[in-house]
C-alpha cells in the first residue's frame, strides 16, 4: 500500500509538472484574447490569403478619401485662383479615380461592402470649402487635404507592412505611390500649414517622443561616418530622384 501511495505522489507531482509547463503556452497562444487569437477571429479565408479587420478597413477607407477628394479636385480645377492650386486639382482627380477603381475591384473580388457617401465630416469638409472662396479657399482646401492624406498615409504603412492578402498589399502599393503623390502637389501649392499638422500630430499622441537630445547652441556635433559600400560596387540600380527639399 505505501509503495501504492508513493507511486501515485510520483504520478500526480509529474502531472502537475507537466501542467504548469504547458500552462504558459496555452495561456499567451491559444487563450481568446491574444493578438494571434484576435487576427484569426477577424480574418476569413480567400484564394488571395487571410482578409484581416484592418485590411476591410483600409479597403473602406480608400473608398471614402476618392468619395471626397475627387470632388473636392475638380471643384479646385474650376474655381481655385491659382495655377499651383489647380494643378493639385487635377492630380486629386486623375489619382482617385484610378484608385477608386482598383478598390472597387478588389473588394468585389474579396466579397467587401464598400460605401457609396462620404462620412458626415467628410461632407463638411466640402460643405466648407464651397462656402469659401479666393486665397481663404486655397488654404481650406490645401491644409484639410493635407491633413487627411497625412493622417491616411500611416494606416497605408500598417497595412502594406502587415497584410497577408496579396490584393490588399498591391493596392496598398498603389494607394502609397498616389497619396505620396497628392501630399507633394499639395506642398507645393505654398499654404500648407506645418505647424498645424505638427500640433495636432502631438495633441493625438499617447507616448513622449525619443531620440537624441536638442542641439546645444555653438556646440557641432561631431560628423557621422558615410555609410558607404565596402564590397563589389557593379550596381545596377540608382538613388531616387527626388529632388531634396530648400533650406
Amino acid at each position: 500500500m505505501r509503495r501504492i501511495n508513493g507511486t501515485a505522489l510520483i504520478i500526480a507531482a509529474l502531472v502537475a509538472t507537466l501542467g504548469a509547463l504547458a500552462y504558459p503556452v496555452w495561456s499567451y497562444a491559444d487563450r481568446s484574447g491574444t493578438g494571434q487569437a484576435n487576427l484569426n477571429a477577424s480574418s476569413v479565408a480567400t484564394q488571395w490569403g487571410p482578409l484581416s479587420a484592418t485590411d476591410r478597413d483600409f479597403l473602406v477607407k480608400v473608398r471614402l478619401a476618392g468619395l471626397w477628394e475627387l470632388p473636392a479636385g475638380q471643384q479646385a480645377i474650376e474655381r481655385a485662383p491659382s495655377e499651383a492650386v489647380k494643378a493639385a486639382g487635377d492630380h486629386l482627380v486623375v489619382g482617385h479615380t484610378d484608385l477608386d477603381r482598383r478598390a472597387r475591384d478588389v473588394a468585389a473580388k474579396l466579397g467587401v461592402e464598400l460605401p457609396n457617401q462620404p462620412t458626415e465630416q467628410q461632407q463638411g469638409w466640402l460643405r466648407e470649402l464651397t462656402a469659401a472662396s479666393g486665397e481663404d479657399y486655397e488654404r481650406k482646401f490645401a491644409n484639410l487635404l493635407r491633413a487627411a492624406h497625412g493622417k491616411v498615409f500611416g494606416l497605408i504603412g500598417q497595412v502594406r507592412n502587415t497584410t497577408r492578402n496579396s490584393l490588399i498589399r498591391q493596392l496598398a502599393t498603389d494607394a502609397n505611390q498616389t497619396v505620396l503623390d497628392h501630399i507633394t502637389m499639395l506642398e507645393g501649392t505654398g499654404f500648407v500649414d506645418y505647424d498645424a499638422i505638427a500640433r495636432d500630430a502631438a495633441a493625438a499622441a499617447t507616448a513622449s517622443p525619443t531620440g537624441p537630445p536638442p542641439p546645444t547652441g555653438g556646440v557641432v556635433p561631431p560628423q557621422p561616418v558615410p555609410a558607404e559600400p565596402t564590397g563589389d560596387q557593379s550596381f545596377t540600380s540608382r538613388p531616387s530622384t527626388m529632388p531634396m527639399p530648400m533650406p
